[in-house]
């Protein structure tokens, strides 16, 4: 066991959080930012480095006296040179981020990709405790994967196995609608609910929004679909959608790769819930084959939000063991 505490960072495309984790595995402080990749990299840079100190703040620490820093980002990811190779959602091409934020925080740090160290810190503390194999499918503002095989992550020859949502669902669409992610992200949901709504489909959630667009969040979409406050038919039918689509190309993970779990977490998931997430295992369990396949499990983050942060500090801890 570690014998300090470490800085868990889930930066995510829309959203970032900051935690400092005790050696016992406890989330000892925390803080949360928006991302605002629109404002470039530097401000990205800026905010984390406040969230850290904000962090250790409430949990009545310096980060001088943590054993290091874990950090989970969006994208295609090389952990052994700690380099971002690409991140789409926030316009990264082959950022050493590594280098960068370790000369800022004087302190050792640990890059991975986002999903990947929340599957981590499912399979170690969550929905995904000590199984061996398995799945992680975070939907949010994009779409991210990650894979454990035989009890470890699973990186593959160019260090992006488990990239799911650039996965192409439709090769024959218009480019930009060929994805997973395309697709199925709460983004491209929103964007179909809004398209059907301008095509003059009825949806009781213009009654909310004013003729706002943007105010359609996961939150809000959950109040409208099955078992919200109030069930609306284009909302429901725009999420099933995706879900069904989520459900082809993960029956084919588990056909490819004989998985018997897989977890769903993002804020879209965390948001619907359990109806979105029953709906995505009943189809997975119709087209994945063979018939032994069919008994996957395809279950909810238990960590949810907290699953990034515990994933990226533990694995700092195991790759910085402090004295």
């Amino acid at each position: 066991m570690a014998s300090k505490p470490f800085i868990g960072i889930d930066l995510g495309g829309t959203n970032m959080q900051i935690g400092v984790v005790s050696p016992d595995h406890k989330l000892i402080g925390e803080a949360k930012r928006k991302t605002k990749a629109e404002e470039g990299t530097e401000a990205i840079l800026g905010r984390i480095v406040a969230g850290i100190e904000e962090a250790c703040l409430a949990a009545k620490i310096t980060l001088q006296d943590c054993g290091g820093v874990g950090i989970g980002a969006p994208g295609a990811v090389d952990p052994h040179a700690g380099v971002v190779l690409e991140a789409v959602n926030l316009r990264w091409d082959n950022l050493p981020l590594v280098d960068i934020l370790s000369k800022r925080l004087r302190t050792r740090v640990y890059l991975d990709n986002d999903v990947n160290v929340a599957l981590h810190g499912e399979n170690k503390l969550g929905a995904g405790k000590d199984s061996k194999d398995l799945l992680g499918v975070w939907v949010g503002t994009g779409i991210g994967g990650a894979l454990i095989l035989n009890g470890s992550l699973y990186y593959g020859h160019f260090m992006t196995a488990g990239e799911i949502g650039h996965a192409i669902l439709y090769p024959h669409n218009p480019r930009g609608q060929r994805s997973l992610e395309h697709n199925c992200s709460r983004t491209s949901v929103v964007d179909r609910l809004v398209r059907l709504i301008k095509a003059n489909n009825k949806s009781q959630i213009v009654k909310e929004i004013d003729g706002d667009f943007t105010k359609i969040k996961s939150k809000m979409l959950a109040r409208y679909y099955r078992g919200g406050e109030a069930e609306d038919e284009l909302v429901i039918e725009v999420i099933d959608h995706a879900a069904e689509d989520l459900a082809v190309m993960i029956a084919n993970c588990v056909t490819i790769l004989s998985l018997p779990r897989v977890i769903l977490g993002g804020g879209l998931t965390e948001a619907v819930g359990k109806p979105f997430v029953e709906r995505i295992e009943k189809s997975v369990r119709k087209l994945a084959f063979p018939e032994i396949c069919r008994k996957v499990e395809v279950v909810a983050s238990r960590l949810e939000d907290h699953a990034g942060i515990f994933g990226a500090a533990l694995l700092a801890m195991d790759r910085f063991p402090s004295k």
